[in-house]
């Protein structure tokens, strides 16, 4: 039963591998084509926009081309991504590096030519909640079967991620030798060490949203639920009334919510605001004065602006289960705690704040803050 589930899986592989063996016969490697490619957006942005852009600006001799299409979980959805598939079969055969920043089908159908490099650029900070190969076995996670048949995360050449203290974890979730990882930085996180660029997006923002000028900002940014993107409907479990009643004065709540998570919350609240696609993330975090988060990684991101978070876990024991952390989660986060509404707004007024562990917490899961990741890695793929 299960393997006959998997043979559409098993058909597009093979499908993708004839495609491949042809392009990289009647095509060559062309030394100089980098390129960009991600199932998250239809957008170059985040990681591979900032090594794009340098790598245009200091190595002008590589062209990039640029493969992003976002999957759809709709039957004509996958139905036109074989197609999305193919051509990524076409540029694999060609490019000199094929860079991207998750799991990537096309790469793990096929068995990459000598002399090409296939880069990781993972779109997480640190290490928190299991990936890859560390949660087989787990609901969230691959079967056994599926793994027979699909090497998944497999071929990467080099990976980067934000410290030394995560190589292993990298290592576990990719199969991958610890020599060809490594930690020179998240490149999205150099935006924070930019004064000019934190000016420009507060000044865009309060023309958008005039009236919140004056208000802190608490963002609140949780992790998706359910498997990529077999996504269950997102619904606030905090009672947005009763925080309104209690902060609203001085405060407001942002909610920016996973890009797998299909939820268009429709808020009818001057205390509430869901944002979509008009700001980044990387561009909240920079003009956020606390965020609120479960088991999303963006508060490592965050943790580099020392300023309070507090961790909202409502479904932990349910999270473990499914998925599970690298670190026992009450012992790492870098802020408290709360488990329900009342405590959550207690939290907030006393802004329970520790520079100190924060700061701790940085040093240990980033070796260089210095908003030099993107020129680091640039020059270490390129030069």
């Amino acid at each position: 039963m299960r393997l006959f589930r998997l043979m559409p899986t098993i058909i597009v592989k093979y499908i993708l591998r004839t495609f491949y063996g042809l392009f990289c016969i009647l095509f060559k490697v062309d030394q100089y084509k980098v390129t960009y490619a991600s199932y998250r957006s239809n957008v170059l942005k985040d990681n591979l926009a900032f090594i794009y852009e340098r790598m245009i600006e200091k190595y002008p001799e590589y062209k990039g081309d640029l493969l992003f299409r976002k999957f759809t979980n709709s039957m004509f959805g996958k139905f036109k991504y074989i197609f999305h598939m193919i051509n990524a079969c076409y540029h694999l055969a060609t490019s000199r590096y094929f860079i991207v920043d998750d799991y990537y089908f096309p790469i793990y159908a096929i068995k990459p030519r000598k002399g090409m490099d296939i880069i990781q650029l993972w779109h997480s900070a640190g290490a928190m909640k299991k990936f890859g190969l560390s949660t087989v076995g787990k609901p969230f996670g691959p079967s056994e079967e599926y793994l027979k048949h699909i090497k998944i995360h497999g071929n990467y050449s080099k990976v980067y991620v934000s410290s030394t203290e995560v190589i292993p974890y990298y290592a576990e979730a990719f199969n991958l030798p610890e020599e060809n990882i490594y930690p020179l930085g998240v490149p999205r996180t150099d935006y924070f060490y930019s004064i000019e660029a934190i000016e420009d997006i507060k000044s865009r923002f309060y023309i958008v949203y005039p009236k919140l000028y004056g208000k802190k900002l608490i963002l609140y940014a949780p992790t998706f639920r359910g498997k990529s993107h077999d996504q269950t409907g997102f619904m606030l479990t905090f009672d947005l009334k009763m925080m309104a009643e209690h902060l609203q004065e001085e405060y407001v709540l942002l909610i920016h919510l996973h890009p797998y998570t299909k939820t268009d919350l429709q808020l009818d609240s001057t205390f509430a605001f869901h944002i979509k696609d008009a700001f980044r993330i990387e561009e909240l975090l920079a003009i956020t004065d606390m965020l609120i988060t479960d088991y999303s990684t963006v508060f490592f991101d965050f943790s580099l602006l020392n300023r309070p978070m507090i961790f909202y876990p409502y479904d932990l024991e349910d999270y473990i289960r499914s998925r599970d952390f690298y670190y026992q989660y009450e012992d790492v986060i870098p802020g408290p705690m709360a488990r329900d509404t009342n405590t959550l707004i207690q939290l907030i007024k006393e802004r329970s704040f520790s520079s100190d562990k924060i700061s701790s917490f940085r040093k240990r899961f980033f070796d260089f803050q210095d908003g030099n990741a993107t020129e680091r890695i640039v020059d270490h793929i390129f030069k």
